[in-house]
């Protein structure tokens, strides 16, 4: 790879649940703070693994559902014919860690701790993603819903039971990006791989359909992609991130949907050597 990335997503939520929280019940996250909705890193990354598992079966994804991790990490052992993995030494785990990001998409792609029992190394992805913020203050909407069914006979004679559901109306989010060529270089992440990180993210919620986020709740609204024209780069990534602004239009008191808002993008003050490349 001979550019570095920066890029800089832009999705929204309507009346669904982008990111709910295990440790608050799954209320959808939000910075305690300031009021602004939050979308774990890990989060994102899931989506790109499940759109690259769906779509691409010839390309393998190592965390995966109901995988077991070091069954995985022996097959580059067997594959290489290394011997006992619980007596390899350091040029064998080496060999066995280039076996890995070869045969693993999301191992070149966000690195992996390969290092337990059977030891495969560790990995340095090439590719990071930010935690992905909500521009203005979210409101979370709690639900009751009502089961007419029951999950044991004892309870037949309570008919009903409640729970609970939790959406917010709505929120548009931010998240940035950044892919290390260097690392590229030593892991194998190709110009392939990239277009299909980008193809991907745009299409991170055409698949992820669900009870907490139905059809057309949530919505790619923009990828915005810096790429350098060398392996260095030619500004910093956050200046380059200050370029883009979005903000709520004027006359918006509460913000319903993405045409409440007004992208802006300064491009008279790209640096030499940086190209914007609007994906979306």
């Amino acid at each position: 790879m001979k550019n570095r990335y920066d890029f800089v997503v832009l999705f929204d939520a309507q009346d669904a649940n982008p990111n709910g929280d295990p440790d608050a019940g799954n209320l959808p996250r939000v910075d305690a703070e300031t009021g602004q909705g939050l979308v774990t890193d890990v989060c994102l990354k899931r989506k790109i693994r499940n759109f690259v598992q769906t779509t691409r079966p010839d390309h393998r994804i190592y965390f995966g559902e109901n995988i077991v991790l070091n069954d995985q990490n022996e097959e580059a052992y067997k594959a290489l014919d290394l011997g006992d993995p619980k007596k390899s030494k350091q040029a064998e785990r080496d060999k066995a860690r280039a076996w890995m990001c070869e045969n693993f998409y999301d191992v070149r792609a966000f690195g992996a701790v390969m290092s337990t029992e059977i030891n495969c190394g560790q990995v340095r992805g090439a590719t990071q993603l930010s935690f992905a913020r909500s521009i203005d203050p979210i409101v979370t909407s709690e639900h009751a819903i009502t089961r007419t069914s029951v999950t044991n006979q004892k309870d037949i004679e309570k008919g009903r039971t409640i729970g609970r559901k939790f959406t917010i109306p709505y929120g548009l989010y931010r998240a940035h990006g950044f892919v290390n060529p260097f690392l590229a270089d030593q892991t194998g992440f190709s110009d392939e791989d990239l277009e299909l990180l980008f193809t991907a993210l745009e299409n991170a919620f055409q698949f992820d359909q669900s009870a907490a986020r139905p059809a057309g709740s949530m919505a790619m609204r923009g990828l915005l992609v810096f790429k350098h024209d060398s392996q260095l780069g030619n500004a910093p990534s956050h200046k380059l991130f200050d370029l883009v602004t979005v903000a709520k239009k004027e006359g918006v008191e509460v913000p319903r949907s993405f045409s409440d808002y007004e992208v802006s993008i300064d491009e008279a003050q790209i640096p030499e050597g940086v190209t914007l490349i609007k994906r979306i």
